[in-house]
């Protein structure tokens, strides 16, 4: 009996070392997303999407294999959480900068602090805060992306609608909400190409592939491709088991025409 109860000593630890291990991973997911709808005279357009960074310090080598490769950085909510200091915040979105221009959507965690502090901090590194709010890139020849991003659904602060109001028609429409509840709303008729979602952190910890929330990944909902991130961190406990952290780089182009 004593064999067995060393035995599973061992095996515990073991397991709690291999996913704390897993939890600090620094994976970049990189993949290709063509569109008929995409405006061809943007080329391609590259996406660094971070989401749910809680606790964690961003390492440098995860910048360091985005440098330089991407266009645009996404941040898609869950930057912080109640008790992170405001210094480990202004380190991660110093060194996201690195990367590029930077873009942020609100998630529940962010809110658990002073959120008005957070706001101030974000301003004074010059991120965009896309909160129930629209950006425009526009090409020289008039061809338009839009950026939606929304406030948090399940703080009752989103306005898919306001934002709506906000975008245009004919634009390439790219919606960034934390939480993937958002497509409870989104119709075929507002034409909404990409949706950009996290909040579910994969399950975080999965047993024999199940969990508290789908694994991340990448689906398609009538004419919307919808990508829901397992997240860079995580939130009660820094452990994660069948759902590794991921951070995405994605390269937008226009779908090239078959041959007859």
């Amino acid at each position: 009996m004593a064999v067995f109860y060393l035995f599973m000593a061992v095996f515990v630890i073991g397991m709690v070392f291999f996913m704390l291990k897993t939890a600090f991973m620094d994976n970049v997911v990189e993949t290709d997303l063509d569109f008929h709808e995409f405006p061809e005279t943007f080329g391609t357009l590259s996406i660094f999407f971070i989401s749910d960074v809680h606790r964690r310090v961003i390492s440098d080598k995860l910048i360091e294999r985005v440098k330089g490769k991407a266009d645009i950085v996404i941040i898609g909510g869950d930057l912080t959480e109640g008790g992170v200091p405001l210094t480990r915040v202004e380190k991660n979105l110093t060194k996201l900068k690195k990367v590029g221009p930077v873009y942020f959507v609100w998630g529940n965690n962010d809110y658990e602090g002073d959120y008005h502090m957070l706001d101030a901090t974000l301003l004074k590194y010059g991120v965009k805060i896309l909160d129930n709010t629209v950006v425009t890139f526009e090409s020289e020849q008039g061809e338009k992306i839009q950026f939606l991003g929304i406030d948090d659904i399940s703080m009752e602060r989103d306005r898919l609608d306001l934002t709506l109001v906000a975008s245009e028609h004919d634009a390439f429409k790219i919606l960034v909400s934390h939480n993937p509840l958002i497509m409870k709303q989104v119709k075929e008729e507002n034409k909404i190409s990409l949706v950009l979602s996290g909040h579910t952190h994969g399950g975080q910890i999965r047993f024999m592939g199940l969990g508290l929330y789908p694994l991340g990944g990448i689906r398609k909902e009538g004419g919307t491709i919808i990508l829901t991130s397992n997240g860079y961190g995580t939130t009660s406990l820094p452990l994660r088991l069948g759902a590794e952290p991921e951070t995405h780089l994605l390269h937008l182009k226009k779908r090239a025409i078959a041959s007859p």
